[in-house]
């Protein structure tokens, strides 16, 4: 079962508002919220930004009819997937991450890779359950405090 569609500009509300209450909970060692609070213009408009740019597709999950998180890939690049904290330990991140492995592979992808913070432990649990190997390769976020990022791989 598809439980992904294309991302329309329309929807970037919606996906800002599943995005934010999980970024808050689940990265608050990342992002301590009484200093680097979720910035919803700057995510609104990336989200923007990257609808538009080549090579890029963004999906919305869905539950029903209604928005329950977000995927975007770009080439070989999980670049960003959540889900709305009420469906977390439904099975329904695990549904939307395995639709998003069958887009790559759709495209010929063999090896996939992605970002994940190092303080998301949450994130980085998840990824490893389904798969997905540390690489060692590390980078820093473009959003204050710049916090660090961890390279994950797995073929697919």
């Amino acid at each position: 079962m598809t439980i992904l569609r294309m991302m329309t500009a329309a929807d970037v509300p919606g996906v800002v508002a599943v995005q934010e209450p999980g970024a808050v909970l689940g990265l608050a060692d990342v992002f301590p919220q009484d200093q680097h609070p979720f910035p919803r213009e700057a995510i609104a408009d990336r989200w923007l930004r990257e609808l538009d740019l080549l090579g890029t597709d963004c999906f919305v999950v869905l539950h029903g009819d209604a928005v329950a998180g977000f995927a975007a890939i770009r080439g070989d690049e999980f670049l960003h997937f959540g889900i709305a904290v009420e469906h977390w330990g439904t099975g329904l991140a695990a549904l939307a991450h395995d639709d998003v492995l069958d887009r790559l592979r759709e495209r010929g992808i063999t090896r996939a890779r992605l970002r994940v913070f190092t303080g998301n432990g949450r994130g980085r649990r998840f990824y490893e359950k389904h798969g997905w190997q540390p690489t060692g390769e590390r980078s820093r976020s473009s959003f204050l405090p710049c916090p660090e990022l961890l390279g994950y791989a797995r073929r697919l």
